[in-house]
């Protein structure tokens, strides 16, 4: 049998996993369609290029799960986090990404890899032979996901993806704005004003509110059922499960100071996050939208200080598919019925770009580990790759099996002797016993 690793799928997930094998010695083809094929969020045709927010998320690796997962991508010498390192942006306690260098430089370090090859075309079914990983993230071609469902027997699951809008950081009114990160979190003055914030009184959050849910949005085919992934609502969805979820959501006032007017507290504040090194575009915090355009703007302009804002990008509204994992894939990641493939990334029922990395470095290793005449387990589920892949292997309950974000919930629970710890202690102790498990399984 062919010993070399085609990966279909440019993405985070395919990306990372295929650094990883050809680190290991094996031989790799990426399958890549774009840019021949796009897609409704894509613009470019470069690996690893980020549609949504750029933000890796909380980095703090003893008190968070998904800072934990960062360390053990470092510790395995990942691509991706790797290239999030180089081309990271103030953010607070969080990792954030200046997107379009970030990118590059994955393509750049892929091609110049001697075992690396990018190939492109579209794959348009299941291969019959070979090692094969599928990692075409969210926005799998509908061939393809025909030919899964055909071979699977099962239908694939989907939900509704929204993504935010992006502001012209010159057309924010600074005299009503002002930077500060939440907090004031961050270790120099760039990371603790790295938000702009944008204050509204009780009536300006009551107006805001009922232009939101009087306003156009985009409709679905008949007998179409829309299921939002939590971690990713449309901002019009939060609003309608009442007046004041916004405000103790994206919109909580807490923790910041109004620069302008420090002794009013404002009733509610908009934040935008830088989204490149140069400071010139910023992403609305929280505000993915299945609004239409023309109503973006009106209900967006509504927010002080951006009534006169330009948009670099609208938001928008996407179908994200993905398999029922618990059902299809074994702990190895193979598809049971077809175990010479392989699926990594945000297709195997994981939300997050972080998540979709670590996937396909677990699935890139255990690929070239099985090409090299070799098994490798999962990593132990102490640690938050082996949490992760236990829980979409087999963990999770397949009849409600939906997406989900790396947390501390998928871990074998501390045993608390002693007494009962507090959750800073307990969050310290998961991580402290993941890493010794991580550090374990490299080696």
């Amino acid at each position: 049998m062919d010993k070399r690793l085609h990966i279909i799928g440019g993405g985070m997930a395919g990306s990372e996993a295929a650094w990883q094998a050809a680190t290991m010695g094996v031989p790799v083809t990426i399958h890549e369609m774009r840019p021949a094929v796009g897609t409704f969020a894509h613009r470019t045709g470069f690996m690893a290029e980020m549609v949504c927010s750029n933000s890796f998320r909380s980095d703090d690796d003893e008190q968070n799960a998904v800072g934990l997962l960062h360390w053990e991508m470092r510790a395995a010498k990942g691509l991706v986090i790797g290239m999030a390192d180089r081309h990271r942006l103030p953010a607070g306690g969080a990792l954030a990404v200046d997107r379009d260098p970030f990118a590059e430089g994955v393509t750049a370090e892929l091609r110049a890899h001697p075992l690396i090859e990018i190939a492109a075309g579209e794959i348009t079914a299941l291969p019959e032979d070979g090692h094969w990983i599928i990692a075409t993230g969210p926005l799998t071609s509908g061939t393809l996901a025909e030919s899964i469902r055909t071979a699977t027997g099962a239908d694939a699951l989907a939900f509704f993806d929204a993504i935010a809008p992006i502001v012209y950081a010159e057309s924010v009114d600074m005299s009503v704005a002002w930077m500060q990160s939440r907090y004031d979190k961050g270790e120099t003055e760039e990371e603790r004003t790295a938000y702009l914030n944008c204050p509204m009184d009780k009536a300006q959050y009551e107006a805001f509110v009922d232009a939101l849910l009087a306003a156009d949005k985009t409709e679905f085919h008949e007998g179409e059922t829309a299921k939002y992934f939590d971690g990713c609502l449309p901002i019009e969805v939060m609003a309608e499960r009442g007046r004041e979820t916004l405000r103790f959501g994206p919109m909580k006032p807490v923790g910041l100071t109004n620069a302008h007017r420090p002794d009013v507290k404002p009733y509610a504040v908009v934040q935008l996050r830088r989204d490149n090194k140069l400071g010139t575009l910023f992403n609305i915090v929280g505000f993915q939208t299945k609004m239409k355009y023309g109503a973006q703007t009106e209900v967006f302009r509504l927010i002080p200080g951006l009534e006169e804002a330009s948009f670099a990008r609208l938001g928008g509204i996407h179908r994200n598919t993905f398999i029922n994992s618990p059902t299809l894939l074994d702990d190895r990641m193979r598809l049971r019925s077809r175990p010479h493939i392989r699926f990594a990334g945000q297709i195997t029922g994981v939300e997050g770009y972080v998540e979709s990395a670590a996937m396909g470095l677990l699935a890139g290793r255990m690929a070239a580990a099985e090409i090299l005449g070799q098994d490798l387990p999962p990593p132990p589920p102490e640690t938050a790759m082996g949490a992760l892949v236990t829980h979409i292997t087999g963990g999770a309950e397949a009849k409600t099996f939906q997406p989900m974000n790396v947390n501390f919930g998928l871990f074998p629970p501390i045993d608390a002797k002693g007494g009962r710890r507090g959750r800073k202690d307990r969050y310290k102790a998961y991580t402290d016993r993941a890493k010794t498990a991580f550090t374990e399984w490299l080696s």
